[in-house]
């Protein structure tokens, strides 16, 4: 039986009964559910507790207005009081497309200090950072990552140019892929081109994907027909892509 690992969902956001479906499915190994704020980290902590498969990760999403210096202060020390229970810092990163829509209400800096301290903090605790970071975010991110000498990143559904990737690559990061490397040309190409011993699949469910997956419900179970594209692309065969992005995912999380 072919295994997955969800790399990046977001499951405290389903309803319990999709969860536990979710749970009589064996092909599913493990799941990482990455959080969006301190009341999402605390539900990702419970499902954690509840579902062996599961794993949390703590983290502030940046597509959201920032909260003030007392908010986070509590974050960190709550994440410092539950490290034993946390498998990464996630989802954290900088704004983009809230950025696009509206520049004035999401000027960077203040993310970029926050960025910051969550890479400070990620090492602090020795655990690997998640990152939403596309596009010339991305760059800002390695600046930060290089400043610290931090590299257990997972950039994950990134969407960028050649030479941010080649910079990524030699400094060992990591990159998941959505279903939607089914159907993004450009997706496809960072899949050929990347290290496929720093590749991991992942839904970022409950988004919704077009394609084959239009009208569909988003679940871990469509990594299958990820890793299959990913084969089809890296030309090995399924059985070995199934090997390697389990034992990437393995190596990442230390699970």
């Amino acid at each position: 039986m072919n295994k997955i690992i969800d790399a990046h969902i977001h499951l405290d956001q389903y309803t319990d009964k999709a969860i536990h479906k979710m749970q009589t499915d064996e092909t599913i190994e493990h799941i990482i559910t990455v959080s969006m704020d301190k009341a999402s980290s605390i539900r990702n902590l419970q499902l954690s507790r509840t579902f062996p498969s599961v794993h949390a990760a703590f983290g502030f999403h940046p597509e959201q207005p920032i909260c003030g210096e007392s908010y986070f202060t509590d974050l960190f020390d709550w994440i410092r009081n539950h490290q034993t229970e946390m498998i990464a810092i996630g989802e954290v990163g900088l704004p983009h497309y809230e950025r696009l829509k509206d520049p004035k209400s999401y000027p960077l800096e203040p993310y970029l200090e926050l960025l910051e301290q969550f890479i400070l903090l990620a090492k602090e605790l020795q655990k690997p950072i998640v990152l939403h970071c596309i596009y010339e975010e991305a760059t800002l991110a390695l600046d930060l990552l290089e400043k610290h000498s931090y590299m257990a990143a997972q950039f994950h559904w990134f969407k960028g140019s050649s030479p941010t990737l080649e910079r990524m690559m030699r400094n060992g990061c990591y990159l998941s892929f959505t279903p939607d490397i089914h159907y993004e040309h450009d997706i496809q190409l960072i899949a050929k081109n990347y290290s496929p011993h720093r590749i991991m699949a992942e839904t970022d469910g409950p988004w919704p994907f077009e394609g084959p997956f239009q009208n569909m419900k988003t679940t871990p179970a469509i990594i299958h027909q990820s890793i299959e594209k990913i084969a089809e692309l890296k030309q090995i065969t399924t059985a070995q892509c199934y090997k390697q992005i389990s034992a990437n995912t393995k190596a990442f999380f230390a699970l």
